[in-house]
């Protein structure tokens, strides 16, 4: 591949870029002479050095398509011409190149740029991600649209950094070649994907697939054997073994795309080449770019994976606070799951671990390394995930499948049809519930429960706190069935984690702080998962009675029954939407049960919640301590027992 001037350090000051400072829309990058371009990529890549060092985020895949996005910019009339990027951690060079420049300073702060394309950001974003392998489905969309609105714009789709994993994928890409849409599908390959070495041979054989004398003779050759249709297949067949002996793959060709490649990602001149050379041909064209990911940066181009994101770059205090070490570092959640499953894995032979492509973010490091027999990575393909344990299931197998809950989703009806309809012995371990943070509400957990405990035969459990999340890991694993356990990002507060694993009675929840009997107004906050701190704190300050459920499914109907018969308000707080809930959950046995009791649901809003720091979005919900206490007061008075009041901020 082409050298680029490589980084050693992360810029601390904002580096001086002259020429990148005069772009503030792609057309301004298209007045820039050929020969500068290889000197605004230099200029782009330190720049996107030091604002993520500012900002924090995605680090590593921005870095490897610096080029592929200038020459895309360069050659394509965006946003005329709709540039689709996947997943989305590729696109900040393209925020940087579409008038966002001096605000990225602050993505994925609240009120700051989204971590991703985002329509309401940019007419340049033409279509929000988050999720993987969707930039082929609507590129496509909109190819069918242009033809039939007789425009001659083109769409690009731009799918890497592993997305070409997942089904969804090649669905779109068989659709594509079935309707032979005018579009374009760039594989940006940076070493998760199907590539073989870049050299003269393959770089010269796709300069020639993208030339025009190609096609001319291609599409002249047709012409002149169409008279002659076994001389015409006999051509096909021979122009394919031919391109198979030198390119990596026909497969893309046999899905009805001119397959063109691979060409060197970070060679610009000759990207700018290709894609001149591929906007003038009509069809399905496919190109596939080899990448680098973390270009530029030496640490990333060593570590890929553990520079996939940074954290913004704190400077350096003037006075170095002593170390703590009274205070042991707390666990995050994930590596409570990760724990756990290697000791579940010791006892019992027949526990597998399964995961959708997320090996470091479920921390399931350890157990592929001390049991790569029992791990599957399955790669972005969270329907085969499921259906894949369910399998395991049927054969006497304990499959725990670790999923994030906003990619739960993806494979919902595996999930009622593969497993819950057959009462399978599958266990989840649903990570990231609830706000996560910066990431936004492409990431957000806020539906899980609402979506799991409508399920027949599934057990749904949402533990406060450390060691619940171990308990209940483990009592799911006990029971023959459906089960999900559900914790957040991040860390706990602090509470010791058993070794000894105890199984916690199905369906029971406990009583956490009691109410004094002199308080005239008897409030009890029930409170499902790790909400149970700051509402601990409401509590303390109203002398409610409070519970940690515990169980969103079975729910503790004896429990819930007591509450109601000795306090005049139940108050449910959960990170989750309120709309079907596990508050909804209780209101639905209250009524059933014909209980007389009022009840106030607090939890996530009927919107989706931005991004921002989780302390920030929790405030903004109405989830933190003094909130809760305020919502529950207004509750409280006496106008308010007629009145219909906000469910949540």
């Amino acid at each position: 591949m082409q050298d680029t001037y490589i980084f050693q350090e992360i810029p601390t000051r904002r580096p001086n870029t002259p020429l990148l400072d005069r772009i503030e829309a792609p057309a301004q990058l298209r007045e820039v002479a050929p020969g500068a371009l290889p000197q605004l990529a230099r200029e782009l890549r330190s720049f996107l050095l030091w604002s993520v060092g500012q900002s924090g985020g995605h680090f590593g895949a921005g870095l490897g398509v610096v080029e592929l996005t200038l020459a895309l910019h360069y050659v394509f009339q965006t946003p005329e011409d709709r540039l689709v990027w996947d997943v989305g951690h590729q696109a900040y060079p393209h925020k940087i190149l579409t008038g966002r420049r001096d605000a990225l300073s602050r993505i994925r702060r609240k009120q700051g740029l989204a971590g991703f394309p985002k329509r309401s950001e940019s007419p340049y974003d033409t279509f929000g991600v988050g999720h993987s392998s969707t930039s082929i489905s609507a590129a496509l969309g909109m190819a069918i649209a242009a033809r039939r609105q007789g425009s001659t714009r083109r769409s690009i789709a731009v799918i890497g950094d592993g997305a070409m994993t997942a089904g969804m994928a090649f669905e779109a890409l068989s659709h594509a070649g079935h309707v032979h849409a005018d579009m374009l599908v760039i594989l940006n390959d940076n070493d998760m994907s199907i590539s073989q070495n870049v050299g003269g041979l393959s770089t010269y054989l796709a300069k020639l697939l993208a030339s025009r004398t190609y096609h001319q003779v291609r599409d002249g050759s047709k012409k002149v054997l169409s008279s002659a249709p076994h001389l015409r297949e006999l051509a096909r067949r021979t122009e394919e073994h031919f391109k198979g002996m030198l390119a990596p793959s026909t497969l893309f060709e046999e899905l009805g795309f001119n397959y063109i490649g691979p060409v060197d990602g970070h060679d610009l001149p000759l990207l700018v080449e290709t894609l001149e050379n591929i906007r003038e041909l009509k069809g399905p064209q496919f190109l596939h770019v080899v990448t680098k990911k973390g270009k530029g940066f030496a640490a990333a181009e060593a570590d890929p994976i553990g520079f996939h994101a940074i954290n913004k770059i704190e400077p350096e205090p003037l006075v170095k606070p002593l170390p703590m070490t009274d205070e042991p570092k707390r666990l995050k959640y994930c590596n409570i799951f990760g724990q756990w499953l290697c000791d579940m894995a010791a006892r019992d032979e027949r526990v597998l671990g399964i995961t959708p492509a997320m090996r470091e973010g479920s921390d399931l490091i350890a157990f592929s390394q001390s049991y790569p027999d029992r791990y599957f990575d399955v790669a972005i393909a969270e329907q085969h995930a499921v259906t894949l344990a369910a399998g395991m299931a049927c054969e006497g197998a304990k499959p725990v499948v670790a999923i994030y809950s906003t990619f739960l989703q993806r494979a919902y009806d595996q999930l009622i049809h593969d497993v819950a309809i057959q009462n399978l012995d599958v266990l989840f371990a649903v990570d990231r519930a609830g706000l996560v943070g910066e990431d936004g509400p492409t990431h957000a957990g806020a539906f899980d429960l609402s979506f799991l405990r409508c399920i027949p035969n599934m057990v749904v459990m949402a533990p406060s706190d450390e060691n619940e999340t171990r308990q209940m890991l483990y009592t799911g694993w006990l029971y023959q069935g459906p089960a999900a356990v559900r914790y957040p990002r991040g860390t706990g507060p602090g509470v010791e984690i058993e070794a000894t694993m105890t199984a916690l009675p199905l369906g029971k929840g406990r009583i956490i702080r009691e109410r004094q009997e002199t308080k005239e107004q008897r409030v009890a906050i029930l409170a499902f998962g790790t909400v149970l701190t700051a509402c601990r704190q409401a509590a303390d300050t109203l002398d409610a009675t409070l519970a940690d459920m515990r169980f969103v499914k079975p729910l503790d109907q004896e429990l819930i029954k007591r509450l109601a018969n000795d306090h005049d308000l139940l108050v449910t707080v959960e990170e989750n939407v309120i709309a079907g809930g596990a508050g909804s959950a209780v209101a639905e046995f209250i009524n059933q049960a014909g209980l007389d009791t009022r009840i106030f649901h607090l939890g996530l809003p009927d919107r989706f919640v931005d991004h921002g720091k989780h302390g920030e979005l929790l405030a903004e919900c109405g989830l933190e301590p003094d909130a809760i206490e305020q919502a529950i007061r207004q509750r409280l008075r006496p106008e308010a027992r007629h009145q219909v009041l906000p469910l949540a901020r």
